[in-house]
C-alpha cells in the first residue's frame, strides 16, 4: 500500500513509518517539523514539509502522493500545556484535523488511522480501561481528541470513511533507528535516562502516597513498537472501530527509575515532590478487544525489553537528532 503517515517525522509516527517501509509499503511524510525532526524521517520515504492549518498545503500534498490510506500523528499532546493553552488544543487537533478530513475527501482517499489517547477517559471507573467505560476527559487534551472522534464517527455515516481510532497512554522505547526525543520532554522513562546520561542533575517524582504498592503512580507502557504493528494491522481493519493499547500490566514511578538504574548501570538520583493535581494512581488499559478482532500481540511485554531498547538509542544518540 501508499500510506501517508502525517506526523511522521515525530516520535511514534517516524518509527510507524520504519516499520511500513520494512514491511515494503510506499510511505510519504507529511509534517511540520515543530515538534518533528527532519532526520527521523525515514530516507527511503518521500517527505512533504507543511501544516495542518494550511488545507491546500495538504490537499496538495495528498493528491500528489496518492495514498491508499492516512496515519494521523499529527497533534499537540502535552496535557499541562492544554490547560494553559485550550485554543491551541483545539485548534491543532479539531480544526486541522478537519483540514486533513476534507482533503482526503476531495482526494478520494476514504481510509485513516487516527492516533488517539486513553485521556479520553479520564479518571477511570474501573481497571484496565476498556472500549466500553463512558469518555470524561478532564482536560483539553483528552477532550480534543473525544471530540475528533466524534467526528470521524460523522464522517463515516455521511461520506462512508473508514477509520480506527487507536486509544494509548504509554508510548516508550526505541527501535534500532529511531527514539525518543521531545524538544519539551515531559515523558518518565527519557528524563530519567537524562540522569543517567549526565544531562539532568535528578528526577523528580511526583507523589509518593498514592495507594499503590510502592506509593508511586502506576502507568501502563508500551513499547513503540508494538504500538507501531497494531498500526499497521489497523490498516486490515473491515471496519470503522476503536481500540484501546496496553500491556494489561503497569509500572510504578520506582519500578521504572529502579529497572533504568539496573539496565544502565548509572546512579539516577530522585527529588520527591507532591503530587500532582489530576494524577490517577492507577491507569492501565485493556487490549483484548484489538487482540481478538485483530490479532495484535504485544512482542515486548515488559518494562526491561522496553528501558533497555530506549537506552541503547540514547546511548548511541545522547544529543537526540541535534537537528
Amino acid at each position: 500500500m501508499k500510506i501517508l503517515v502525517v506526523g511522521g517525522a515525530g516520535y511514534i509516527g517516524s518509527i510507524c513509518a520504519e516499520l511500513l517501509l520494512d514491511e515494503e509499503h510506499q510511505v510519504a511524510i507529511f509534517d511540520n517539523l515543530s515538534e518533528g525532526h527532519r532526520s527521523a524521517v525515514d530516507p527511503r520515504a518521500e517527505f512533504f514539509e507543511g501544516d495542518l492549518g494550511e488545507q491546500a498545503k495538504i490537499r496538495s500534498t495528498i493528491a500528489q502522493s496518492k495514498p491508499d490510506a492516512v496515519m494521523h500523528f499529527a497533534a499537540s499532546a502535552l496535557v499541562g500545556e492544554s490547560m494553559q493553552n485550550p485554543s491551541k488544543y483545539f485548534r491543532n487537533n479539531i480544526a486541522s484535523g478537519l483540514n486533513l478530513l476534507d482533503a482526503m475527501i476531495a482526494t478520494g482517499v476514504q481510509r485513516l488511522i487516527f492516533s488517539s489517547t486513553c485521556a479520553i477517559f479520564g479518571p477511570p471507573e474501573r481497571l484496565p480501561i476498556d472500549e466500553t467505560l463512558p469518555p470524561r476527559p478532564i482536560n483539553p487534551y483528552g477532550e480534543s481528541k473525544l471530540a475528533f472522534e466524534k467526528i470521524l464517527r460523522w464522517y463515516d455515516q455521511i461520506h462512508g470513511f473508514k477509520f480506527v481510532s487507536l486509544r494509548y497512554f504509554n508510548a516508550a522505547g526505541a527501535s534500532a533507528k529511531f527514539g525518543e526525543d521531545h524538544r519539551h520532554e515531559t515523558h518518565l522513562i527519557p528524563n530519567v535516562l537524562k540522569v543517567a546520561l549526565g544531562q539532568k542533575r535528578h528526577v523528580e517524582v511526583f507523589g509518593t502516597d498514592y495507594e499503590t504498592p510502592d506509593g508511586t503512580c502506576i502507568r501502563d507502557y508500551i513499547h513503540i513498537v508494538d504500538l507501531a504493528r497494531a498500526h499497521i494491522l489497523a490498516l486490515k481493519s473491515p471496519k470503522s472501530e476503536f481500540y484501546n493499547l496496553g500491556t494489561g500490566g503497569g509500572s510504578s514511578v520506582r519500578e521504572v527509575i529502579a529497572a533504568c538504574r539496573e539496565i544502565s548501570g548509572r546512579k539516577i538520583d530522585i527529588v520527591e515532590e507532591p503530587r500532582r493535581p489530576g494524577d490517577p494512581p492507577r491507569l492501565i488499559a485493556s487490549s483484548e478487544k484489538i487482540k481478538r478482532e485483530l490479532g495484535w500481540r504485544p512482542k515486548f511485554q515488559s518494562l526491561e525489553a522496553i528501558i533497555e531498547s530506549a537506552w541503547k538509542w540514547h546511548e548511541k544518540f545522547p544529543d537526540g537528532y541535534a537537528d
